[in-house]
């Protein structure tokens, strides 16, 4: 069976300067290493700069070469990667580092361990090498993710400073990367309406962002609190968990006809798309394995239009860090049906591909930094309805 596809969409951020997106490869594995390295280079966008066998070899060949772009094994005699990871950033903070490792529940707790610790993102490896070579959705997502990760490191910094960031304030948000069309963002007044629910979704670099923002917000929620995080699903397993030992909240991956509980925080599982419909009066989770969306399932797009439908006005939704456009047109919805958008902004999203495409599209009452989106919700979510 395929792996389920993760990234947010075919067509990340090309490179401003026309120069192709360095990448180092570290895989114990040579047949591996020369899969991975023909599966870049078919892109004539990527150049593959070095490959090596291990984590210290790894570090000489960050300082050595500059990649943009490393894509790191996990478990590898000498170094492992995770041991490594924190060198390669402490050689070069800037570089992105993709952790590689097969769906394992130990090698998925590791990758978000990794995420912690500075990695950008993750990539699933299937689990032989005939299935890295003839798998299309690996081969794709794996590109998408070194050219998003790559545009997003080279625009880092060329962007502007922060500004004020809330609908209402005086200065405009002009915070997109030099990657990006040049556009203006444009807020909506938040309506004087107080939700009841709370809606979030996120893609590269998404768990970063979640861990950042969800110990505050949900420790003070009565609401529930929804997480589409385009992931596979034993991923998606070792997420839940992270986040009810980060919150100390009730967290899970969701279960197809569990009724909403308020001050609960329910998790997509990988491959299934989660909405909310209306059962004998009472607000309940579906799960189901319709179409992907956006080239994803779980799609923050099927969760916010559902919420639109069932809760009206009463819909916050948050839109943090990811590649493509997932929850453009839910938050349309949203937007439509009253309810009020969050985006984290360009400064402090991995890839600001999903938050700017609702930032530019003038569907967001805020466009903040991630350390502010928090407290921004909490207001929102705690004030006493008009």
């Amino acid at each position: 069976m395929s792996q389920p596809r993760t990234t947010s969409g075919p067509n990340p951020p090309l490179s401003a300067s026309g120069d192709p997106y360095h990448v180092l490869i570290v895989d114990d594995s040579a047949i591996i290493r020369g899969l991975l390295a023909r599966t870049l280079e078919a892109d004539p966008e990527i150049k593959i700069v070095e490959s090596v066998a291990n984590g210290e070899l790894a570090i000489g060949a960050v300082k050595r070469s500059a990649p943009d772009v490393v894509v790191l094994d996990i478990e590898m005699p000498v170094m492992d990667g995770l041991t490594a990871l924190p060198k390669l950033i402490e050689a070069d903070p800037t570089v992105k580092v993709i952790m590689a490792s097969t769906l394992t529940l130990r090698n998925a707790d590791i990758s978000l361990r990794a995420l912690a610790l500075g990695a950008a993102d993750y990539i699933p490896k299937p689990t032989s090498t005939g299935a890295i070579s003839a798998g299309f959705d690996f081969q794709r997502e794996l590109v998408a993710k070194v050219k998003a990760l790559g545009a997003a490191r080279r625009a880092a910094g060329a962007r502007p400073s922060r500004a004020p960031r809330r609908a209402g304030d005086a200065q405009a948000l002009g915070q997109t990367p030099t990657v990006y069309r040049s556009v203006e963002v444009r807020l909506r007044e938040a309506p004087a309406v107080t939700p009841a629910v709370v809606a979030i979704g996120s893609s590269t670099g998404g768990p970063q962002a979640l861990f950042q923002l969800l110990p505050a917000l949900a420790k003070n929620l009565r609401q529930p609190i929804l997480i589409t995080q385009h992931m596979p699903a034993t991923f998606t397993t070792i997420l839940a968990e992270h986040i009810h030992k980060l919150t100390g909240c009730p967290a899970a991956e969701a279960v197809d006809g569990e009724p909403l509980v308020g001050g609960h925080i329910y998790v997509a599982p990988g491959n299934y798309h989660m909405t909310v419909t209306r059962v004998d009066g009472r607000k309940v989770i579906r799960l189901d394995q319709g179409p992907q969306e956006n080239f994803c399932r779980p799609a923050v797009d099927p969760m916010l239009r559902s919420l639109a439908a069932v809760f009206g006005r009463e819909v916050l939704a948050v839109i943090l860090t990811g590649m493509g456009h997932d929850g453009l047109s839910g938050s349309e919805a949203v937007v439509a049906a009253g309810g009020v958008v969050i985006a984290q902004d360009a400064a402090t999203s991995v890839v600001w591909g999903m938050p700017g495409a609702v930032a530019t599209g003038g569907l967001c009452s805020a466009v903040l930094p991630i350390e502010e989106i928090g407290a921004y919700a909490l207001k929102l979510a705690m004030r006493k309805a008009a």
